[in-house]
């Protein structure tokens, strides 16, 4: 495919990378051939990177695979999901999934990305719903406004939360940023 036809969310392979479009500018100069600037993310390293192209060049599109995945449990080395149409299952190093293992509870639906056979990693849903293990006493008192005190999940993950959260509570966490969301029903 043609640089010129790049866009955000499109996922190419350049020099053996994979990668997607994160940003995406054109720019012409005088009689110059034009630019095509991309900012994009290394599906394989997670690093970004802003790669300049002569207008026209070309680049092999590549197809990324998404799939429904029940994520099962983990050995603090490997993560184990399962394929819910035909119950495979399949191992993801923990050392990928570090922000998302703060999120990932038994029986958790997600999405798994492959590109060729190989793993990239997963999505996971914008928000999951997580129950409170510990919580500082809320002080007498303290009732000014958006009041917030620490509080630690079933995953581990440090929250800040309202007040009147306590141990036992369930909240809705968002996985983009990690904060509390909302008391669960």
């Amino acid at each position: 495919m043609s640089v010129n036809d790049l866009r955000p969310g499109t996922t190419f392979i350049y020099e053996g990378n994979l990668f997607v479009v994160i940003e995406q500018s054109f720019s012409k100069s005088g009689r110059q051939q034009g630019k095509v600037s991309v900012k994009a993310k290394n599906l394989r390293t997670g690093s970004r990177v802003e790669i300049t192209f002569t207008g026209g060049e070309k680049v092999e599109k590549a197809m990324i695979e998404r799939k429904d995945m029940q994520y099962l449990y983990n050995d603090d080395t490997d993560a184990y999901l399962m394929d819910t149409d035909t119950y495979e299952q399949i191992q993801i190093p923990m050392t990928r999934l570090e922000w998302e293992s703060k999120f990932l509870t038994d029986g958790l639906m997600i999405k798994m990305t492959e590109y060729d056979g190989e793993v990239l990693g997963i999505s996971l849903p914008d928000k999951v719903e997580l129950e409170v293990t510990e919580a500082e006493a809320a002080v007498k008192g303290d009732t000014t406004s958006g009041a917030l005190k620490k509080a630690v999940v079933e995953t581990g993950l440090d929250i800040m939360v309202p007040l009147f959260v306590n141990v036992g509570t369930r909240v809705i966490i968002s996985t983009a940023d990690g904060k509390y969301s909302g008391r669960a029903q």
